[in-house]
């Protein structure tokens, strides 16, 4: 049992003083405002919720720096696509295991508790399965194990090259399935969650490019009550694939033809009209938006306003791990939302500031699509939580929404001090207990994939 006493929290009934937390096998068993600090507490002045990160491809990390290049005619999203296709056939399952590490300490570090790891690098280099055809996924738990990051393992279904039910491409051999073969991989992968008592197994078909609506259906039944992410309308090529093949645009096809709801989170869904916005948003969906890569890639803008009208969910995930940063995340969000709409303050929950509004969206999105609650600090939830160091140049001044909104829009990021995960801190002083030990093997994966 662990006491956790804050001057200032910010709880799900908005920010108390003097809040004195029970931790207890994992989850808040209770939330004493008003209290005093008893012998033993350990104190912080600042305590926040640890948001959730909804979606990653961990290995990508390893080509952060490396896709800055432009190449003979106009890059874009698939040009970066055919980069990220050589990584992936390079990597064994050592080097990803130590790349994913490194990715999942970075997320620590930043504040994010719990991460949506969206993984398709399922075969060997030949495209053959293992002995074990969980290997790869072992791997991301043995890095959620070594981190202490929480995990929501999202294996994907992938099988084909585009619309319609294309053959797959050579380059893409890693990554396929039959539905035999991914029901097996769904059912290792359970097994090997029963191992990590926080963890979660989802389902994710990839995108509907790359399965047929049976395909879809049959995928998404698999889930049951479990998560389910689909990457949907990322680029423009795909809405202008998807009229040509059904006449429908990605999210109105999906919408119409698919059990979409409260479990399922459609991952970027960025070229989507307004309508389509308000109808996702009336599904229950969260919209799993990834602002730092969506602007790496060039991918465009997701009208929020239309998605916030009534009264939509989103949740942030840093996706192909470029730039792992909590407060670039929520902060580019925002400013791409002004960009476009030519105002401030465009995410807006009255009588929040944006900052807060922005953090509150965020962290029940976050909570939905990664299927473990969590989201608030209270009774029963997840001990999952961050300390803000109050000495911190950039808070200085600030209290309650404040405060947020200097840790979002003022600060580099280095405000984070210490970072709990199911009650275990697994950061103080903002650094990452382990952060030595897998910066090293991630140095060395490094050295041999970019040899």
């Amino acid at each position: 049992m662990t006491y956790i006493h804050a001057s200032q929290m910010l709880t799900r009934e908005g920010w108390r003083d003097a809040v004195r937390l029970r931790v207890q096998s994992g989850r808040i068993a209770s939330v004493q405002v008003g209290a005093p600090p008893q012998a033993g507490d350990e104190r912080h002045a600042i305590v926040v919720p640890a948001l959730g990160n909804l979606h990653s491809h961990a290995f990508q990390r390893a080509m952060a720096g490396f896709a800055e290049v432009s190449g003979d005619s106009a890059d874009n999203f698939w040009s970066w696509r055919d980069a990220m296709y050589r990584l992936a056939h390079r990597m064994n399952p050592d080097q990803f295991e130590a790349v994913a590490a490194q990715a999942y300490v970075e997320m620590l570090e930043c504040g994010f508790a719990r991460v949506g790891e969206f993984h398709y690098l399922h075969h060997d280099p030949t495209g053959a399965p293992y002995s074990d055809p969980g290997e790869m996924s072992a791997r991301l738990f043995a890095a959620a194990e070594t981190s202490g990051i929480g995990l929501t393992l999202l294996p994907v279904f992938y099988a084909h090259s585009t619309f319609g039910g294309a053959p797959p491409k050579t380059t893409q051999r890693r990554f396929l399935s039959t539905l035999e073969s991914y029901e097996a991989l769904l059912q290792r992968c359970q097994s090997l969650a029963a191992r990590l008592p926080t963890a979660v197994v989802g389902v994710a078909p990839h995108s509907l490019r790359a399965v047929t609506p049976q395909e879809l259906s049959s995928v998404a039944a698999l889930a049951g009550t479990a998560p389910v992410h689909i990457h949907v309308a990322e680029q423009v090529r795909e809405v202008e694939e998807c009229l040509a093949w059904s006449g429908r645009r990605p999210v109105e096809w999906l919408l119409d033809h698919a059990p979409v709801g409260t479990s399922w989170c459609l991952v970027h869904a960025t070229h989507v009209t307004p309508q389509e916005a308000q109808r996702v948003a009336r599904s229950g969906a969260v919209v799993g938006l990834c602002p730092v890569t969506e602007a790496n890639l060039g991918d465009g803008v997701f009208p929020i306003a239309s998605l916030l009208e009534r009264q939509g969910c989103f949740g942030i995930g840093t996706d192909s791990n470029v730039h792992i940063s909590l407060v670039a995340e929520l902060s580019l969000l925002e400013y791409s939302q002004r960009l476009t709409a030519r105002m401030r303050n465009v995410v807006r929950k009255e009588p929040h500031s944006t900052g807060r509004a922005i953090m509150e969206i965020a962290l029940a999105g976050g909570a939905r699509a990664l299927g473990a609650g969590g989201g608030a600090i209270a009774e029963g939830e997840p001990a999952d939580f961050v300390s803000l160091n109050e000495h911190h140049p950039a808070l200085a001044c600030h209290a309650a929404d404040a405060l947020l909104d200097a840790w979002i829009f003022a600060s580099a990021g280095d405000v984070v001090d210490c970072v709990w995960v199911a009650g275990a801190k697994v950061v103080s002083q903002g650094r990452h207990i382990a952060r030595e030990r897998v910066a090293r093997e991630f140095i060395r994966a490094m050295k041999e994939l970019h040899s």
